[in-house]
């Protein structure tokens, strides 16, 4: 299995680097047709647990304001074979204490890469 193809590894980052740009400019249509348009779709957040792609979009149309600003700190790309990849991103909310945390899993799909999990939380006081 080829891990990490320069060539799908920047397909993955553009396509990553496209949903942080609408996250930030709270592009509702950009964000929803990032994500696999699927009741298989999951998104877990501090406060959600989203499970399908109508769910989601539920979440984005009512969340007043968009996501809050943020700035990345850190960004891991990996990707699995021509097809699969995961996104890890750390970042800093504007006035937020600690840092936050996101995952994401890519999947090609024929529309092109889309989220198929996404999970984000906050960091807490470590032990």
């Amino acid at each position: 299995m080829k891990i990490n193809d320069p060539g799908t590894v920047a397909e993955v980052t553009a396509a990553f680097e496209l949903y942080e740009q609408a996250l930030m400019a709270n592009e509702i249509d950009v964000l929803d047709g990032l994500f696999w348009q699927s009741e298989l779709t999951v998104r877990i957040g501090p406060g959600q647990n989203l499970y399908g792609i109508d769910a989601i979009r539920a979440f984005r149309v009512n969340r007043p304001g968009g996501s809050p600003a943020r700035d990345l700190l850190a960004v891991r790309v990996t990707t699995f074979g021509d097809d699969f990849a995961t996104v890890n991103a750390e970042f800093q909310r504007a006035g937020a204490p600690r840092p936050g945390r996101q995952s994401q899993t890519w999947a090609r799909m024929a529309d092109g890469w889309r989220i198929v999990s996404a999970h984000i939380s906050m960091l807490g006081e470590g032990h």
